[in-house]
């Protein structure tokens, strides 16, 4: 039906050729709801995209029509749009959306290998390609049956799920330290710009209680703004072609520079647009007030009109760092400026709405010791994303190699 299987040329001895329906069959016991019901609930929002494990559950009296029955050691696989990934292995007895075909492993396969075989590329490929409808696509098990493959033994078996299952446990791990981190960062946020560092009393002020040394200003009293060139067909014509940032490059806190787009400047845009080291970009439409600073990642690169450029004034009484961390506090988490946008049509922050933002203003010694606070949960928290991809990375590849025997288990040291 398809190019997609996991055929081996030379295959192991003792791994037997199958079909998906000889190592499992689909489950079709029909459920109906019950109002008062407290049966565990799985819809596709509750599983995990590209990995085995759930992301939330809900319960039976939480949905209304007819749904399908499921038992413990049951896999769970997501019918629509299969290229999501979405497949689990379930814990407990429950029910799930229709849009989730049920299987039950037969007695040539354990559960955990038939859950790990739905998220081989060779399988999802299988999936994607067997799919009906354009704007709900869904395979089917008509097809997903024929999907062919070689079956290692069940002692080999259980060996693969145990070193994968030590990779999602991992991944896992990291999850739930990343979780912490963003949570302590948001705490921290609203101790340092309520509180900050001296123990001082508070005062009310338009922004929220600060200490009571702070001053509110004006954020054009301190910075400078600059909008960026607008993007157009003919500014991609011309030879001085150079790289600029757009809203898609800035995130809370950083910037992704892995795709730069380029289009023409002039000599006059070069000298007005040139991004500094310790400049903000801002962004005005979409996730408003989202910021980031440029540390000069690139000789020389420029912004679209749709970011702002905030300079300070003056780097001797201010550190920008600071306002960055402010911003994402204050639209982020504190939702301070809720109303300061635009958002009568699409909403954005022009200019002049930015220009008047009242911001907090301490001491240039305090300003620093702040961000040296934040910049150090900020690289916690950047390095468990790090592990937590590289571990992403390492479960695809190791699920590849056993699956197609490119690895055998008996090669793995499990205790490392």
């Amino acid at each position: 039906m398809t190019d997609y299987s996991l055929l081996l040329e030379d295959p192991p001895r003792g791994w037997m050729q199958a079909r998906l329906d000889d190592i499992c069959r689909r489950v079709q016991d029909a459920a109906s709801p019950s109002a008062n019901g407290q049966r565990l609930y799985l819809g596709l929002e509750h599983l995990a995209s590209g990995l085995p494990t759930l992301v939330g559950r809900g319960k039976e009296s939480d949905v209304r029509s007819g749904k399908t029955t499921f038992r413990k050691d049951d896999i769970l696989f997501g019918k629509l749009r299969p290229y999501l990934r979405k497949s689990v292995l379930v814990s407990e007895d429950g029910i799930c959306s229709t849009d989730i075909l049920v299987f039950r492993a037969t007695e040539k396969c354990i559960p955990e290998f038939l859950c790990l075989l739905t998220h081989t590329d060779e399988f999802v490929g299988h999936s994607k390609k067997t799919t009906s409808g354009v704007q709900h696509p869904r395979t089917s098990w008509a097809a997903l049956r024929e999907f062919k493959l070689y079956v290692p033994p069940l002692p080999e078996q259980r060996k693969i799920a145990a070193v994968l299952g030590q990779v999602q446990q991992a991944i896992e791990q990291q999850e739930r330290l990343i979780a912490l981190t963003t949570e302590l960062k948001k705490t921290l946020l609203h101790q340092l710009f309520t509180q900050g560092l001296h123990g001082e009393p508070q005062k009310q002020t338009e922004i929220g209680p600060v200490p009571e040394s702070w001053k509110v200003v004006r954020l054009d009293s301190l910075f400078r703004i600059q909008q960026g060139k607008q993007v157009s067909k003919k500014n991609r014509i011309g030879d001085n072609q150079c790289p600029f940032l757009r809203t898609k490059n800035v995130f809370w806190g950083r910037l992704d520079l892995s795709e730069l787009d380029e289009m023409y400047f002039t000599e006059a845009e070069e000298k007005r647009l040139t991004l500094q080291p310790g400049d903000l970009l801002v962004c005005e439409g979409g996730d408003i007030g989202r910021t980031a600073m440029w540390n000069g990642e690139l000789a020389a690169c420029y912004h679209q009109n749709h970011l702002h450029r905030v300079r300070a004034v003056n780097l001797e009484n201010v550190e920008p760092a600071f306002l960055m961390y402010w911003l994402w506090y204050a639209f982020e988490f504190g939702h301070l400026y809720f109303g300061r946008g635009n958002v009568t049509t699409i909403p954005n922050l022009s200019q002049s709405k930015l220009a008047e933002l009242p911001i907090p203003y301490t001491q240039l010694n305090e300003q620093r010791e702040i961000v040296a606070a934040l910049d150090a949960l900020s690289a916690k928290e950047e390095l468990h994303k790090r592990k937590h991809a590289l571990l992403s990375d390492l479960f695809r590849t190791l699920l590849h190699q056993l699956m197609t025997a490119q690895i055998r288990v008996n090669d793995i040291d499990l205790t490392v």
